[in-house]
């Protein structure tokens, strides 16, 4: 790759790596320049750039990122779409993040220019929560490069989220003489919630003296109920595999696979089993809510991932959880996890078709309904997808029947595009996050290129409206995120949602795309049969 300022003469298709003023706005950074880019900056004066041009043997950012978020990650997980070198992977569901840490390593250590950002092994993340994130640091990996990380991945992804179970967990509490009744309500709260918050059911408690032949018996009548795993929680420490709640499992024919832990709280728990089934001695820093070693373990339980003693004993690095004055509350403030952005896509289907005299997105488009093609590329990629209807409407909803599709009828599409805009954005649910604003009549647009918009879209980054842009010309759909659904609200008339993009120049970021379809529309007969024979 050829990095560094070059004359504009010779900088066509080279990548901005800065942003450069024109007389009418700016070209922002990775903006592979055209022919038309040069003039107008030559006309602004500009006599050179600083970009980037790369070489035979270099793969670009985003076709480096996406190869490598396409393998890296297995079930549970969802890769989205490449942008500026970065592609990102969610969790598809609530569960265990499970990361390859030695071979995750070993892809970060071939390259300055690629890497690969997890987060902690074995954390517990949210469903749509961000556990991955591929990065190109250039605009550009060097083949043999991308070649080696990818045969470090193989068929063996690096990173996988185990969702948590339903599982029906058994616990058996034990008392001695001196046993407040309090201490065994807290201890079944303590346990109950931990268990509903990783997704199962405290379906079985038992209460029984702290001896071994009645923990003996609990257990054993646990197991009988189908129980896994099954908790024994202590009125008194367990201090060695001779002590009550070890030798109670022994007997009732299971084992004692690790005594302790270096995790601190939690040094004092018993990881056993019992016909396959885990048997767990809690220990006592679980009737407080903060985190322990126990937590740690009980998550891996949950998501039906094997622990062994090995595991526990790897536990010790970062397993000092103790409160220190130094440190007094280091769990309290943590950041919110970044998550993928809900996105919706809203379809305008309400206009009149003035120009066409037939209602165009009732019109044949190879072998189906226009409306139906634009529809169902949105809802693709979308989170959810609302059509707005206006003239036509039973029509246009029989056109889509079958599609998972909501519907907002405008009756005031006679009134001009805003209307319709207004109607589409009051339909979303509070939680969305974003909303592309798609055409019914641009059936050529890909589920691709509205991932690519998503993938885009970035507030903190000030990318709150993505535009694809091909070979320099903007089109359509665009992305719009929610802090601007207000002024979209508050357009009149016949007026689109371009009248902004002015004013909110610094939100726009512009997308490239190989393709033009986000060029082509059907507002004429003659713009349907070409979209038809193209």
């Amino acid at each position: 790759m050829i990095f560094g300022e070059m004359p504009l003469a010779g900088a066509e298709g080279a990548i901005l790596a800065h942003a450069v003023k024109h007389q009418a706005g700016m070209f922002k950074k990775g903006r592979v320049l055209t022919a038309d880019d040069i003039a107008l900056l030559k006309s602004a004066g500009v006599a050179t750039v600083f970009a980037a041009r790369l070489g035979a043997d270099d793969v670009p950012e985003d076709e480096a990122a996406a190869a490598v978020a396409r393998l890296v990650g297995a079930e549970g997980t969802l890769a989205q779409a490449p942008f500026t070198g970065r592609a990102n992977l969610h969790a598809a569901t609530r569960g265990l993040a499970i990361v390859d840490v030695e071979r995750v390593r070993a892809l970060n250590r071939l390259h300055e220019s690629l890497t690969l950002a997890t987060v902690q092994p074995f954390a517990i993340v949210e469903e749509r929560e961000m556990v991955a994130t591929v990065k190109v640091i250039p605009f550009a990996v060097p083949r043999p490069v991308l070649e080696k990380a990818l045969a470090i991945i193989g068929d063996a992804p690096l990173l996988r989220v185990e969702a948590f179970r339903d599982k029906r967990v058994g616990l058996a509490i034990t008392r001695l003489p001196q046993t407040k009744p309090s201490i065994i309500a807290k201890s079944e709260d303590a346990i109950r919630e931990r268990v509903t918050g990783l997704g199962g059911e405290l379906s079985a408690v038992r209460i029984v003296p702290h001896e071994i032949a009645a923990v003996t018996a609990a257990i054993a009548d646990l197991m009988a109920q189908g129980c896994d795993p099954v908790l024994v929680f202590g009125a008194s420490a367990i201090v060695d595999r001779g002590d009550v709640i070890p030798m109670a499992l022994v007997k009732a024919g299971g084992r004692v696979l690790h005594l302790g832990m270096p995790v601190d709280p939690g040094n004092l728990m018993m990881f056993g089993s019992l016909d396959d089934v885990p048997v767990i001695g809690v220990p006592s820093c679980a009737r407080s809510p903060k985190l322990n070693g126990f937590d740690w373990v009980l998550a891996r339980v949950m998501a039906g991932v094997p622990v062994t003693p090995q595991d526990i004993m790897d536990m010790g690095a970062g397993g000092l959880l103790a409160e220190i004055p130094s440190r007094p509350t280091p769990r309290e403030g943590k950041p919110k996890p970044q998550r993928a952005p809900r996105v919706a896509a809203i379809v305008l289907a309400a206009g009149q078709s003035s120009r066409m005299g037939v209602n165009k997105l009732l019109a044949d488009f190879r072998g189906q309904p226009m409306i139906r093609r634009t529809v169902a590329a949105m809802r693709q990629a979308a989170d959810l997808t609302v059509v707005v209807t206006g003239r036509d409407e039973e029509e246009i909803a029989a056109a889509l029947e079958g599609l998972p599709v909501g519907f907002v009828h405008n009756p005031d599409f006679a009134e001009g595009l805003s209307t319709s805009l207004r109607a589409g954005i009051a339909a979303l649910p509070p939680d969305t996050d974003a909303a592309v604003i798609a055409l019914g009549d641009m059936p050529l647009v890909t589920p691709e290129e509205v991932r690519r918009l998503i993938a885009a879209y970035s507030p903190a980054e000030h990318r709150s409206i993505c535009v694809p842009v091909h070979r320099g010309r903007r089109g359509n759909p665009v992305l719009w995120g929610r802090q601007h659904f207000e002024a979209l609200k508050a357009l009149e008339g016949d007026t689109g949602a371009r009248v902004l993009f002015e004013a909110l120049a610094e939100e726009i970021v512009e997308v490239a795309v190989p393709e033009d379809a986000v060029l082509k529309d059907a507002d004429t007969p003659e713009a349907l049969a070409a979209l038809r024979s193209g």
